[in-house]
């Protein structure tokens, strides 16, 4: 059965960014995820791109390194490549209103 990219989604919420202490999903931080096909032991290949709230974000590595562990630790997933990507830029816009009520924009 393949998994659902909601599933990805959900489980890379427990990655906080360390500044802002709101989840990448939240802050809009991720762009897309792709699922690849469905191998022999029912397992995918992940490929996930993400953006930074700035490009020499201090966090960046870390911020990376979760998302991947984040997106391995669901059972369907055989692994997960991460690519940071800069385009398009990341604004406030892309947060949800629950990230938002959290750092006080409105």
């Amino acid at each position: 059965m393949a998994v659902a990219e909601d599933k990805i989604r959900e489980s890379l919420k427990q990655v906080i960014d360390p500044e802002l202490y709101v989840n990448i999903v939240d802050l809009g931080l991720i762009y897309l995820i792709t699922v690849g096909d469905e191998k022999e032991d029912g397992r995918h290949d992940v490929q996930i791109e993400m953006t930074m709230t700035s490009p020499m974000c201090p966090a960046g590595p870390q911020l990376v390194a979760g998302t991947k562990a984040a997106a391995e630790e669901v059972e369907e997933v055989e692994s997960c490549e991460v690519k940071v990507v800069m385009e398009p830029a990341w604004t406030p816009d892309r947060m949800t209103d629950e990230a938002r009520d959290h750092l006080g924009i409105f």
